[in-house]
């Protein structure tokens, strides 16, 4: 009897160590559970309060680095300039401010030329990083995209560069031409001859100055302020008008078609502008004794209806690589011809100001020796009248018509001559 008793009082005694060692290393488990690890103090609550509000309505992008140079924040700007991956800062000289700034707590800027991830292309993206500290620990990087900003500076140098070039051109030789006139006063015929080159030179001013003050118009005014519903066929009229005259020197027929009595709407001084420009360089930069085809049609797209306006010549076509380039403000595909047709090449940037003005666009189809075809997309009056800007064209839509597989488009004279277009390349 005496031995069960102290069986059962040494297993009363262990149950109750048991238990008591359980309850102590439950507390425990606690204990370290709550205390701050060095992974913590640097994840949970490290930014100061407010902070991280701050830095999602910034358009500049932000990176928040701790002592250890790893990223505590960063918007989603700083993920897609490529800035952040893998949790780590990718630019070594931002990191290299990062550490100075947080070293003798000095505000440090830097304008950076960084190459752009996966693009393959050699242009450098162009960013201003700004470093300051952020509390005891914390740095806090700003990253500004200047790519942007810098393309429209080097637009608006190469502006005043060309601009001072076209004018120096002409005031010298009408300068150079009166000497010429003073000296030779006793000789009429030379009198007459150097008179007649100052009117040339005095008419290639006075289009310059005009297409500046047209492509200033173009780019500063509203053109739904005084817009109107305009008939597309006195568009085209008013253009054939207007290159009538070169035309018949060189022998070039012209000749419109397509849809009649569609109508767009918009500013109706600027859309004949686009269009005549359109037209005239068809007619310049065509060899004597071709065609010059205007089709006018009606074509349906997501947001309503669009008037497709295609100029096509048969001249000399544009290259490749002037076709990127051909709407800038200047750019002439044959500078010497251009001057030899009073070009002053404005006019292609004028109707893509217009175009986009008028929420449509204009494309061109081209191949070397075969022609050209500019085509302008407006949104029909009545179908649409915002300015949201046309996107999602096919490459096809670029290309002329081919009149052998669709009769609906051919450009027609009054007589049944159909004006071909080049044939589109494969």
């Amino acid at each position: 009897m005496d031995v069960n008793a102290a069986v059962a009082a040494l297993a009363a005694i262990a149950g109750v160590c048991t238990g008591v060692i359980a309850m102590l290393a439950f507390r425990w488990s606690e204990r370290d559970q709550a205390r701050p690890t060095r992974t913590s103090l640097h994840t949970d609550a490290v930014l100061p309060p407010g902070v991280d509000t701050v830095l999602s309505v910034l358009r500049s992008s932000a990176v928040v680095l701790d002592e250890s140079d790893s990223v505590v924040k960063a918007s989603s700007a700083a993920y897609a300039l490529g800035l952040v991956r893998g949790g780590k800062l990718t630019v070594e000289a931002m990191l290299a401010m990062a550490r100075d700034t947080r070293r003798d707590g000095e505000i440090r800027q830097v304008e950076l030329d960084l190459p752009r991830r996966g693009t393959g292309r050699g242009e450098a993206l162009a960013v201003s990083a700004r470093v300051a500290p952020l509390g005891s620990r914390l740095v806090l990087l700003l990253v500004e995209d200047l790519t942007e900003a810098r393309r429209i500076e080097a637009v608006r140098r190469d502006f005043v560069a060309n601009v001072s070039h076209e004018l120096k051109t002409p005031t010298g030789a009408l300068s150079l031409l009166s000497e010429a006139v003073m000296d030779a006063s006793d000789d009429p015929e030379a009198v007459t001859r150097f008179a007649g080159r100052m009117q040339i030179e005095a008419t290639r001013l006075t289009n310059l100055v005009q297409e500046l003050i047209d492509l200033s118009r173009v780019q500063n005014d509203d053109p739904l302020e005084d817009s109107e519903s305009v008939r597309v066929d006195e568009l085209v009229d008013e253009a054939i008008d207007r290159s009538r005259q070169p035309a018949s020197t060189k022998q070039i027929t012209m000749a419109s078609g397509g849809t009649a009595d569609l109508r767009v709407w918009g500013n109706r001084g600027q859309l004949a502008a686009a269009l005549g420009n359109l037209v005239e360089n068809a007619v310049n930069y065509s060899p004597a004794r071709t065609r010059v085809g205007i089709a006018v049609h009606r074509v349906s797209a997501s947001g309503g209806n669009l008037i497709e306006i295609a100029v096509t010549d048969q001249g000399i076509g544009i290259s490749e690589k002037d076709r990127e380039r051909i709407f800038e403000r200047f750019y002439r595909v044959d500078p010497a011809r251009s001057r030899a047709t009073g070009g002053t090449g404005l006019g292609l940037a004028i109707v893509k100001h217009v175009a986009a003005s008028h929420g449509g666009e204009v494309t061109v189809w081209s191949s070397e020796g075969q022609g050209s075809t500019f085509t302008l997309r407006l949104p029909e009056a009545g179908a649409g009248r915002d300015r949201t800007p046309i996107t999602g064209q096919d490459e096809d839509d670029h290309a002329p018509y081919d009149t052998a597989t669709d009769t609906s488009r051919s450009l027609r004279l009054d007589s049944p001559t159909v004006i071909p277009a080049p044939e589109v390349l494969p």
